[in-house]
This record gives structure tokens, C-alpha cells and sequence, in this order.
């Protein structure tokens, strides 16, 4: 399965993936497309990348993942193309043993897909300005759309 979709990302296609019989804890993760007061008047962002990459990256944080935590079962979903606000941009399932395994596995995962996946939001706002926002969360104005 790929890790990139441009459809709405499906929680229960990614716990069905991860679960296991002998996997006693499941830990979930959507990252939501947000209008905070912080981020002004977004209405959605446009997610691209570099797919080839994105996809070869995304399969060695899994096997990361998989290592550090032996017997760990996860799925990962990352939407590409326009997410509205309240949507679900990236969608992470971890079954493992027992909770606590679970839950750092997942935490792992998400920091790892923030810090390494290339990918690139160009967030949209209401009065038809957008701003690109790099990695490390910094805003550059683009201007209008």
C-alpha cells in the first residue's frame, strides 16, 4: 500500500492494517487541518512532494519504528493535495504488545514524519492570500492564490 493518498484518509483501513490478535494496545494519530487563532483564517492546505522520496522515506520510519519496537505493527496515510480545514492530513496506527509501547511508537512516528518526510503545505486563507510554511514552522507571505 502506498503511504500517499489524495483521498480522505480512512482510520479504520489503518487500524484494520495494524491490528493483530496478539497486539494488546493500539495507539491512533489524525493531524487535522486547523483555523486557530494563531494561523489566521486557513481553509485548507495544499500538501505536495516529492513522491519517490516521500514514499522511500516513509517506509524506513516504519522499519525504524519496527526495530526499535519489536513486533509493532503500523500504518501510515499522508494526503497530498488540497485538505480543507477539519480534514485529516496524516493518519498514523501503532498495535503493539502493550499501551506504552504503543503510544511511543506512535509519538516516534509522527515527530519523525514532521521532521524528515518532504512534503510542502501551502496554507490557504479566506481572503485569498496563501502562505508556504518550511519544516521548521516558519511562515513565508506568498500573496494572493
Amino acid at each position: 500500500m502506498s503511504f500517499l493518498t489524495c483521498e480522505p484518509i480512512s482510520l479504520e483501513r489503518l487500524v484494520s492494517q495494524a491490528a493483530a490478535t496478539d497486539l494488546g494496545g493500539t495507539c491512533s494519530f489524525l493531524g487535522t487541518v486547523r483555523r486557530g487563532p494563531e494561523d489566521g483564517d486557513v481553509t485548507g492546505i495544499e500538501y505536495s512532494g516529492y513522491e519517490a522520496m516521500l514514499e522511500a522515506e516513509c517506509a524506513r520510519m516504519i522499519a525504524e519504528v519496527e526495530a526499535r519496537w519489536p513486533g509493532a505493527r503500523v500504518a501510515l496515510q499522508h494526503r497530498l493535495g488540497l485538505v480543507a480545514t477539519g480534514e485529516a492530513s496524516v493518519g498514523i496506527v501503532v498495535a503493539a504488545a502493550h499501551r506504552a509501547a504503543a503510544f511511543e511508537a506512535c509519538r516516534y512516528l509522527i515527530e519523525a514524519v514532521k521532521a524528515r518526510a518532504p512534503i510542502w503545505k501551502r496554507e490557504l486563507r479566506a481572503d485569498g492570500t496563501t502562505t508556504w510554511v518550511d519544516p521548521s514552522g516558519h511562515t513565508v507571505s506568498a500573496g494572493p492564490r
